[in-house]
């Protein structure tokens, strides 16, 4: 059914079917609310999908966005999704040389285990306490923080009042986070997995003074009101097909093949036009939810564009015969890639990557992370390839911006991957390339996406994951009282760079919601 088939005019038309999309959706609909989506794809899910990219082969990978720690569990029991996500029992695991010795720093398992580790890392207790003295800071920080997501933008002094911690407050939203980490952590690698949370699709150093890293790093603590980062069971396309469904249950129509190209709009009633492969059609609406970037939000309206956004990171998907074995065999492989792999990611080696890359060239020593889901959840494999022992990695690249990409994205991804993958084997008993399995056709089940080909992929602005520079979760010059709200009275933007988008959340999608209830005295 095509959307000029369904009705003439709705009560609000969504223009994008990513997961922020469904659930504003979903909350209209089940409002009694007539909604149609608007999605130019042939499928639902934008970024937070499951697909097969590999000839051949039954792994159903979390292709483009993996993990998920700031979907709110409200959302999930408000729209009565059928959608679980299982907690990792190790939250990281850092190898390193010292002295000539294959080692590294395991924190998971348990108060014990990680206790020890650190000990046996750096030769005493004193880190171990540092890291858990920072934590309670910022695990008391989440608890305040993360319930304010779904409610209307508190002010910097509410926020600042809800905190209620003025050294937590300081240490994240006045001073550059590696003021705090330098000032708290002695040992080189503590301090870089500290900091690589205020690094993900983040291209800047730990003393910037723009304070992205901490902008960054707080949206990654306080996930849950825990920080924790979790395994969608099924897969990242197990939650946007949950959406999806909900919505459709709820009575919105969705529309694939649709997409919008212009908004109409007099602030009251909105016209919108979008091309299918038949031509193109208009549909009515009172209100107009655009989840899709500021970019492509300014061009539909015919505003005047943002500032340009850039990602800098490289997402590679594998499949491999059997997890590779550890120059470090004190540590078990099911162990060390369940949680958060780090490589390449001592404070120093952050530093230097990041001068280098903002220097125009690619990092030496590329820094980046990896987990294994299938370890987690096994369900995204066939079952012949989990009795044969196959199991997944999935690595995220840092300080890796779109610029590096842009005289020739296809040779400088193969020698940025191959460097990266270096970087791993220098940790490996034996080489990656030799666990990796190999689809139908022979070639090895590996796939490597840049900046550019994310915007290519996407419409992900320079490849930048969270459509542009994360924004403080309080209000700003402009922000209106959802975050969500434009220079169109009726038309809202419900994606990623919402204030408070980013990430695998859904709060801006349930924030414009509420922000069409409100106004249409729900």
């Amino acid at each position: 059914m095509t959307a000029h088939e369904a009705h003439r005019s709705y009560d609000a038309v969504v223009v994008g079917a990513g997961h922020n999309g469904l659930v504003a959706a979903a909350y209209l609909a089940r409002a009694g609310r007539s909604v149609l989506v608007l999605e130019r794809l042939g499928h639902t899910g934008g970024a937070a999908v499951s697909t097969r990219p590999f000839a051949g082969v039954d792994a159903r990978l979390s292709r483009y966005s993996y993990l998920v720690s700031l979907l709110p569990k409200k959302i999930v029991r408000d729209l009565g999704l059928d959608f679980r996500a299982r907690a990792r029992t190790i939250s990281s695991y850092t190898p390193v040389e010292r002295a000539g010795r294959a080692t590294g720093l395991l924190v998971g398992g348990g108060e014990r285990r990680t206790r020890e580790a650190f000990a046996r890392l750096t030769g005493s207790e004193r880190e171990y306490e540092a890291w858990q003295r920072f934590y309670g800071m910022t695990g008391r920080v989440a608890e305040r923080v993360f319930p304010t997501l779904t409610e209307p933008l508190p002010t910097r002094d509410e926020l600042r009042r809800r905190i209620d911690d003025e050294e937590a407050w300081r240490i994240l939203f006045e001073d550059p986070i590696g003021v705090a980490v330098e000032d708290r952590f002695a040992d080189d690698l503590v301090r870089g997995v500290v900091l690589t949370d205020a690094l993900i699709g983040t291209f800047a150093d730990a003393h910037d003074p723009s304070l992205a890293q901490n902008r960054c790093f707080l949206y990654h603590v306080i996930g849950g009101g825990t920080g924790a980062w979790d395994v969608p069971v099924g897969g990242m396309g197990a939650l946007t097909d949950a959406l999806a469904a909900a919505a459709r249950e709820a009575g919105a129509v969705v529309a694939t093949g649709h997409e919008a190209v212009r908004i109409d709009t007099d602030g009251r009633a909105a016209e919108i036009t979008y091309r299918t492969a038949d031509g193109e059609a208009t549909v009515g609406a009172r209100h107009v939810l655009v989840n899709a970037s500021p970019q492509a939000l300014a061009e539909l309206t015919g505003d005047a564009p943002p500032a340009p956004a850039e990602g800098a990171q490289l997402k590679v998907n594998m499949l491999l015969k059997r997890l590779p074995r550890l120059r470090d065999d004190s540590v078990d492989p099911r162990e060390a890639f369940a949680g958060t792999f780090h490589i390449a990611e001592g404070y120093e080696q952050l530093a230097t990557a990041h001068a280098q890359a903002a220097a125009g060239r690619l990092p030496a020593a590329p820094p980046s992370e990896i987990y294994c889901h299938s370890l987690t959840d096994p369900t995204i494999l066939g079952a012949d390839l989990v009795e044969q022992g196959y199991q997944t990695l999935t690595l995220f690249g840092l300080h890796t911006p779109a610029r590096l990409f842009e005289a020739d994205n296809d040779s400088v991804r193969e020698e940025l991957l191959k460097s990266t993958l270096a970087q791993l084997d220098a940790h490996l008993a034996e080489p990656l390339a030799d666990c990796l399995a190999v689809d139908a056709d022979g070639r090895p089940c590996i796939e490597a996406k840049t900046p550019l080909d994310l915007e290519r992929d996407l419409r992900l602005p320079g490849g930048n994951i969270f459509h542009r520079a994360l924004a403080w979760p309080h209000t700003q010059e402009g922000t209106g009282r959802w975050g969500v709200e434009t220079g169109h009275a009726n038309v809202l933007l419900c994606g990623a760079g919402a204030v408070r988008g980013g990430g695998v959340s859904g709060v801006p999608g349930h924030n414009a919601a509420m922000a069409v209830l409100e106004a249409t005295g729900a």
